[in-house]
């Protein structure tokens, strides 16, 4: 059916969109520096800043722009601040990175003609 096929490209640009603005998310080298350091588990802020060469006020908004992004959550602990990734942020990057056969070849493994020039 035509307009189920409409429906579904719509839905697919959609997702491109997103995964292009996730990826851009963490195009950051300070944001990626963060969820890097988190993938070891969950770190203080206090921790995060002394890792990451950064003003505070500006580690402070890359955290904000990870949070929104549902990528990162934050627990209060006292005056402090624990940060860690959310269940699904490792999947969710690993979604938005589209399989793609490495440069010459397919993933089966044969040769894939270059474009002309």
């Amino acid at each position: 059916m035509v307009v189920s096929t409409a429906v579904e490209a719509n839905a697919s640009v959609l997702d491109t969109e997103a995964q292009a603005a996730l990826l851009s998310t963490v195009a950051d080298p300070y944001r990626l520096a963060v969820l890097q350091t988190l993938t070891s588990g969950s770190t203080c802020v206090c921790e995060l800043q002394a890792r990451i060469p950064i003003a505070a006020n500006l580690l402070s908004y890359h955290l904000k722009v990870l949070r929104e992004a549902g990528l990162i959550i934050g627990a209060r602990r006292g005056r402090w601040i624990d940060y860690s990734l959310t269940e699904s942020a490792l999947d969710r990057l690993h979604a938005a990175i589209p399989a793609m056969p490495t440069h010459g070849t397919s993933s089966s493994g044969s040769t894939v003609p270059r474009r002309a020039r």
